[in-house]
């Protein structure tokens, strides 16, 4: 029988190994998870199909990238866990908001829309305008410049008119470049500069550039989205806007115009109908002023009854792709394309990207879309048509801020599409 004093002993000792017990287990436990970022940088795997791409690219995602069956995503928590219940594998690489910091420098004193510091090569709004206007400056004789329309919040959108006899309105066949679609891909603002700049100091030295100034009206459309590429760089900071600046019922801000054109909006599960989304499709077709704008010029170009336009290609970023209609819908000979007319678009398609090192395809390939700019232009305006992703092929949120340096490279590497597309403008 234990005397009271060996009892307490024994108690104590017991109580003491339980306490290292204890220590010992939590201090060697896993740790808690760290909580999932507001808006996740994720890789997919398993979208190896069109109807899977298209399933994560509506469930309300940022796709960033898409290309060989893996996706770039930005998630909130419960999208990306839905996205796994649905058995996609996703991979956080990264919080997104921290990552736009880290590339724009880290905290910025500016005070007005500007790029971050490095940075500084790409242009702000004011920026091209200035840009514009002394090309018209140089070249008066072959430069025009003039308005589309109005943004949401009131900025201009520039059409450039480049020409031999510019102030006429000649019967030749005219082509079409329109960029900065969406606010964050400020490359493709570069890229329209570039075919301005090109098409004007190289005329009378150059002999393809001059011959195809003397043959056709190049028209260029700089930025479609005026407003959100200018919110995009506020305070010298990115910020990863898509959309453009127009309020919706629900408080949020921002219609993908690329989802926005009225051929076949919202027909076929290629866009959202949630105003927060980043591929919302606006309120009705063509509810955007921007998507307004670009219309009713492409609509004043018909003149006696026949589109002038003949060519237009729609520059955006990334993922080095040469894309061509349909995008709402992964059939190749359906309303509104014959087998001849699909196998010309092939043909022109392939051709361009033989001079840049695109990948070439059927926009659908890589996930329907509905309500976008190229199958409003060849759907409903007859206009031969492509979307061009440029530089990089991949890259994350860096695949929208490549450094200004490869601004000469990248756009110039597009100079034998855009000459291919010209010639077969007819």
């Amino acid at each position: 029988m234990l005397t009271k004093r060996r009892v307490l002993v024994a108690a104590t000792a017991t109580a003491s190994v339980f306490a290292l017990v204890v220590g010992w287990t939590a201090a060697n436990a896993d740790p808690a998870p760290t909580p999932a970022p507001d808006r996740g940088l994720y890789s997919v795997s398993g979208a190896d199909d069109v109807a899977t791409r298209t399933d994560v690219a509506n469930s309300g995602v940022d796709v960033l990238g898409a290309r060989d069956g893996a996706m770039e995503i930005v998630a909130s928590p419960a999208q990306a866990e839905a996205l796994r219940g649905d058995g996609l594998a996703l991979q956080l690489t990264g919080d997104f908001d921290k990552l736009l910091k880290e590339r724009s420098g880290g905290v910025s004193t500016k005070d007005a829309a500007d790029f971050p510091a490095g940075d500084e090569n790409y242009h702000t709004y004011d920026e091209m305008v200035a840009e514009i206007n002394q090309a018209k400056t140089d070249h008066g004789d072959i430069v025009s410049i003039g308005s589309i329309g109005q943004s949401y919040e009131g900025r201009d959108m520039p059409i450039v008119k480049i020409s031999d006899n510019v102030g006429t309105d000649e019967d030749e066949p005219e082509v079409l470049f329109t960029c900065n679609m969406h606010a964050r891909e400020h490359l493709t603002l570069e890229m329209c500069l570039h075919i301005v700049a090109r098409f004007t100091d190289g005329y009378g030295t150059d002999q393809g550039v001059t011959d195809a100034v003397n043959g056709k009206e190049i028209w260029v459309v700089p930025s479609q989205n005026p407003d959100g590429a200018e919110f995009d760089i506020q305070g010298g900071q990115y910020q990863g806007q898509r959309k453009n600046m127009q309020p919706n019922d629900d408080g949020s801000v921002g219609t993908d115009t690329n989802r926005n054109f009225d051929y076949k909006w919202g027909c076929c599960g290629g866009s959202s109908d949630s105003p927060s989304d980043e591929t919302y499709r606006g309120a009705s077709a063509a509810s955007a002023p921007e998507v307004q704008n670009v219309q009713n010029w492409v609509n004043s170009r018909v003149v006696g009854g026949t589109q002038q336009l003949k060519g237009h290609i729609d520059f955006h970023t990334f993922s080095e792709l040469v894309m061509w209609p349909f995008g709402h819908t992964d059939d190749q000979v359906t309303d509104g394309m014959t087998q001849e007319e699909y196998d010309r678009f092939v043909q022109v398609g392939e051709a361009m990207a033989g001079t840049n090192g695109y990948t070439p395809e059927q926009s659908s390939a890589l996930y329907i879309t509905d309500g976008d700019i190229t199958d409003w232009m060849w759907g409903q305006a007859r206009v031969f048509t492509f979307v061009f992703e440029m530089y990089p092929s991949d890259g994350g949120i860096d695949g929208f801020y490549p450094p200004d340096e490869v601004i000469p490279e990248q756009t110039t590497r597009n100079d034998g599409a855009v000459d291919i597309l010209l010639q077969n403008a007819t």
